[in-house]
């Protein structure tokens, strides 16, 4: 059966791989399997058709023969359990690479996230209030993680979905000045990007917003 995700028309990042379809199209890649993309604006987001494959009208949503999933971590999750490549076969190092993924999302991501909203919904006197305790959760979060990938390539022996997930999550400081003040971290990021399968999912994302007309 054919597998079919949702993408943004025009993604708001440039189609610089950071809306979270690329966390998707990374882990298919990785596992070998193809898939279709249908586009939607954000008018078609809000509307009954894709309410009923994902209530809070985001993206992406994943669907496969009668399976329709939504929320990124979750796909990701289904994908690796279905395909060999991003879970290990030893029962409890598949559990740790498990516990990575819930990590990344619940635990570094949040903050991150905190800092786009800041940045880009409040008011700038309130962001700049707030920015420095910001990144002082931020920094604290990226100080644990550092601490405990060391000199190691990845989080838990071989690359896992949650080194896919984890890369996802980091990449969206980069810019921001604070990912370089961890060079372990940066270089993981980079081995992650380095990898033929992001690549090929980032140009498959990348296209979609260079070919969508200019609003």
């Amino acid at each position: 059966m054919t597998i079919t995700i949702t993408a943004f028309e025009r993604s708001p990042d440039g189609g610089q791989g950071m809306a979270r379809d690329m966390r998707v199209r990374w882990a298919l890649e990785e596992v070998g399997q193809p898939y279709g993309v249908r586009l939607l604006s954000f008018k078609a987001m809000k509307e009954p058709a894709h309410l009923a494959l994902h209530p809070f009208g985001q993206i992406p949503t994943y669907q496969e023969g009668d399976l329709a999933l939504f929320e990124s971590g979750a796909i990701v999750f289904h994908i690796a359990e279905r395909h060999a490549g991003l879970l290990p076969d030893d029962a409890n190092a598949r559990a740790r690479a498990i516990t990575w993924m819930f990590a990344a999302l619940n635990t570094v991501e949040p903050p991150i996230v905190d800092r786009e909203v800041a940045e880009y919904l409040e008011d700038e006197t309130w962001y700049e209030q707030r920015l420095p305790f910001i990144d002082e959760r931020i920094r604290k979060r990226l100080g644990e993680l550092s601490g405990r990938l060391g000199n190691a390539d990845w989080l838990d022996g071989a690359f896992s979905a949650g080194d896919l997930l984890m890369v996802t999550v980091l990449r969206r400081l980069e810019g921001s000045g604070i990912l370089e003040e961890y060079p372990n971290l940066s270089a993981y990021v980079a081995r992650g990007k380095a990898r033929a399968a992001y690549k090929r999912a980032f140009v498959a994302q990348l296209a979609v917003f260079t070919a969508a007309p200019t609003a």
